[in-house]
């Protein structure tokens, strides 16, 4: 049994799942399956973690992967369609390509699926998988994807990130510079290389210099009255659940956090944040490299 994810697997082999990536990757990626599990992004407020409505696992499944539809969508043998939980398909051609390749490994490969919530408008419903492709070590799909760099983590259309911790396997990608980290996050401070990413998932850190509370909506400046640079907009109803988190107007000025969203252009770059999941501090990591 996986801690934390529900997943059993009958057969574990020893070898090193595709890619070379160590066994553990998978390992690390089930084991954050629960809600609640590690983040690194703080949670101030105590109590026991709650369980969301759209995050409660089902039973664990067996099916077969039969095709891969657009943006990663899992075509399942008994007629089932899925997306991976937790995970933001790239926009890239050439990523989109990519991580299609890395799934293909999977086709006709048996999977063990954990439904989450209900069906979206297309019928779908989010899942985690684990795959066996061959003789290699069952493979967390989602958190081998985003160990490639070839997916970010992200709750989508979900109110919340079912699986968080998938925000730690980010790490090494992020370090190497992989797929969708080649160029690194981008620079909240950054207006040119923003703008060039209008309509697109984007990931950004920076140091929040002005925090402006108002009473629809709070404004997290990045950049130096009459400099460009990002705008993170809040709504009321985000802002009261942030400050459940204490993430509060005195908590967040002055700190370096990493922002994920879709980039909008007003006066400035703009991300209007979905919801507690789509900011991490994280003072103490390594600075934005420049």
């Amino acid at each position: 049994m996986l801690p934390g994810d529900g997943h059993e697997i009958g057969s574990r082999r020893s070898r090193t799942s595709r890619g070379g990536a160590p066994a553990l990757v998978w390992l690390l990626a089930a084991a954050c399956g629960a809600p609640g599990g590690a983040s690194s992004a703080p949670r101030v407020a105590s109590g026991a973690p709650r369980v969301e409505e759209a995050c409660r696992p089902s039973a664990s499944r067996d099916d077969r992967l039969a095709e891969i539809g657009p943006r990663g969508e899992l075509r399942l043998a008994s007629g089932h369609r899925a997306v991976l939980s937790g995970l933001r398909w790239p926009d890239e051609p050439a990523l989109d390509a990519a991580a299609r390749t890395w799934l293909h490994a999977f086709r006709g490969a048996p999977l063990v699926l954990t439904e989450r919530g209900s069906e979206d408008r297309w019928g779908r419903r989010r899942a985690d998988a684990i795959g066996i492709a061959g003789e290699a070590e069952p493979v967390d799909l989602a958190g081998g994807l985003v160990a490639a760099g070839l997916a970010y983590a992200d709750a989508g259309e979900a109110d919340t990130l079912c699986r968080p911790a998938l925000r730690a396997v980010e790490a090494a990608p992020r370090a190497a510079g992989l797929g969708l980290w080649a160029g690194g996050p981008l620079a909240a401070t950054d207006a040119a290389a923003l703008s060039g990413r209008a309509g697109r998932f984007t990931v950004v850190e920076g140091r929040i210099l002005h925090v402006g509370e108002r009473s629809a909506r709070t404004y997290l400046d990045f950049a130096r009255r009459g400099e460009q640079g990002l705008t993170v907009t809040v709504q009321k109803r985000s802002w009261r659940i942030l400050s459940e988190h204490g993430l509060s107007a005195a908590t967040l000025k002055g700190r370096l956090v990493r922002i994920r969203g879709m980039v909008e252009i007003g006066r400035g770059p703009f991300i209007d944040l979905a919801g507690v999941d789509g900011i991490e501090v994280i003072e103490g990591e390594r600075a934005l490299r420049r």
